[in-house]
This record gives structure tokens, C-alpha cells and sequence, in this order.
């Protein structure tokens, strides 16, 4: 890029009515920050529920075990902005379901690093 900035990503993530931006999840290598451009989302983690509307931010530091996520309850387009290292060997831990994605076992797999059986043709 212009800047020359390697572990640094930014994504701008359109929320629909009723959409969640992903399954609670939290991230062993990588900090996270989301900031509410526009609209309004609700950011469940281990501690509960809070309110998000424009201008407001929450960031996620790594290796911190409170999974995380955002709903979109309102009847509008929520707009946000994710900004992330992107670190090439980050874990990421899904805390709900039996699901983590690591980089060195080929991606995603369960918990316990075990594979998911491959679908038959």
C-alpha cells in the first residue's frame, strides 16, 4: 500500500437489519478496534450487552479470552469500522461453537485442532 503498513487492516463492514458480524470470537496475536460510523449496533461480550451509535468505539486487546460480537437489532443499516494488525499467525477463538481458526493447522478446525470431515462429492 501508499503508507507501507504491514500489520495494519482496516474493513468496513455494512451491518443489515437482524445481521451479526460474525460468532462471538476473540483473537490470541491480534489487538481489535471497531468505531460506529453510522447507525446503531448492540456489542455482546462476556459481560453483557451494550449499545453502540455513531461515534462510539471498543477495542478487544489480544489474548484476552471475551469473546465478542455485534448485532444489528434496529431496523437500519449499521456502518462500521473494524481496524485489526491482521497478524499472520493470529488464532482466533470462536467461544459458543466448537470452531477456531489457526493459521498453521490449514485454517479452520475445532477446538481441540482437529479437522472438520470433509464433505463427500
Amino acid at each position: 500500500g501508499a503508507a507501507k503498513l504491514k500489520d495494519f487492516g482496516v474493513n468496513l463492514l455494512r451491518l443489515p437489519p437482524g445481521a451479526w458480524s460474525s460468532q462471538r470470537h476473540w483473537h490470541d496475536c491480534e489487538d481489535e478496534f471497531i468505531y460506529v460510523l453510522s447507525g446503531r449496533v448492540v456489542l455482546i461480550t462476556d459481560s453483557g450487552e451494550t449499545g453502540l451509535e455513531p461515534g462510539d468505539c471498543a477495542g478487544f486487546p489480544k489474548g484476552k479470552p471475551d469473546g465478542h460480537h455485534l448485532v444489528n437489532r434496529s431496523d437500519t443499516d449499521a456502518i462500521v469500522l473494524e481496524v485489526g494488525s491482521r497478524h499472520r499467525k493470529d488464532i482466533t477463538i470462536y467461544p459458543d461453537i466448537d470452531l477456531k481458526y489457526d493459521p498453521s493447522a490449514g485454517g479452520y478446525v475445532r477446538k481441540s485442532g482437529k479437522p472438520f470431515p470433509k464433505k463427500k462429492p
